[in-house]
């Protein structure tokens, strides 16, 4: 039987079964494919998708901009200040007025409560482009930037999450390395290990795969024999700065460098969901390295400029990803 997700909501990959994410990843392929040789799709002309962000991001806008106009579509973003959702207007308010204007509502915020209280009272698709708990769309890029490099067989493949594990692009990378069959490993402090009930109920999911999930401090341990690394920020959007001296000091040994990189297999990749902090040219960069007196955070300079790193490959299939998250649930 033929996959069908119109209609659906896009608020977490647990949602969705294997042969629905490898559909998607199917479709990410063939509209990258037509972009890249300049074969319009203007599948979904006439409708209309509206953007709500609490957390402003370079990647995940314009993503969904870009992917909805190839797509025929019209775009209105609303930044924090543009909408009166959650002040002087409740979410669902918000959700039943925009579900009359638009076919689909986009959110990247804070709770995931909110993301989920728009898809119960809008009437329409709602697609979570980030909250504190959970990322699927980043995740999509991901594996399609995998399947690339290794010639679409990922099967089995061991992907190392560094650093600060317990956050939403590592919860969500641990979910869709179980539903696709590839291992996943935490190498983090246990103190930023994801929580238990998720451990267990992802290795349920990958045992089902012929997967597994494993979860160390070591970092030879966790990175021995990986396909590849993965790196986040350590301190996300939103949280106080205040933060920042422990996560320093708890993560500075989980830095991915040449010697972590040489852990893993000839052949492993390096990705990063972006913003990186791995030189001084930015503003919280050269004010943490004048505080703390690091000039790199989570990955060192030479690995992100490396050819293992993919993580301009990867940033270019969020929008790829995006635009079939929209074409799949709007159809």
């Amino acid at each position: 039987m033929p996959v069908s997700l119109s209609g659906r909501h896009f608020l977490r990959l647990l949602d969705f079964s294997t042969e629905e994410i490898e559909y998607l990843l199917k479709l990410s392929k063939n509209f990258k494919d037509m972009k890249r040789a300049g074969v319009p799709h203007r599948y979904l002309e006439g409708k209309n998708i509206v953007l709500l962000f609490q957390k402003t991001s370079t990647r995940t806008r314009c993503a969904f901009e870009v992917g909805a106009m190839d797509l025929g579509m019209g775009v209105t973003y609303l930044d924090p200040n543009s909408s009166q959702m959650g002040k002087k207007e409740s979410i669902e308010d918000t959700a039943r007025v925009l579900g009359r204007f638009y076919d689909g509502i986009e959110f990247r915020g804070f709770a995931q409560t909110d993301v989920e209280d728009l898809a119960a009272n809008a009437g329409v698709p709602v697609w979570n482009g980030l909250t504190t708990e959970w990322h699927p769309t980043q995740m999509l890029a991901d594996v399609l930037t995998m399947q690339e490099n290794f010639n679409y067989d990922l099967k089995g493949r061991t992907v190392v999450f560094m650093a600060d594990a317990a956050n939403n692009v590592a919860r969500s990378m641990m979910v869709v390395c179980a539903k696709l069959g590839m291992n996943f490993v935490a190498c983090a402090p246990e103190t930023n290990w994801p929580e238990a009930e998720l451990v267990e109920e992802c290795r349920a999911i990958a045992a089902e795969h012929g997967a597994t999930v494993k979860l160390t401090a070591d970092v030879k341990e966790g990175c021995t024999d990986a396909d590849v690394i993965y790196a986040d920020v350590w301190v996300s959007m939103g949280e106080p700065d205040e933060v920042w001296g422990e996560r320093i000091k708890n993560l500075e040994p989980y830095r991915v460098t040449k010697e972590v990189m040489g852990y893993a297999k000839k052949d492993a990749i390096f990705l990063h969901c972006l913003p990186s902090f791995h030189d001084t040219n930015t503003t919280i960069g050269a004010q943490k390295a004048e505080q703390f007196g690091i000039t790199e955070m989570e990955v060192a300079d030479d690995v992100f400029e490396s050819k293992q790193s993919k993580v301009f490959d990867e940033a270019e299939n969020r929008m790829h990803t995006i635009k079939a998250v929209m074409y799949a649930t709007l159809s």
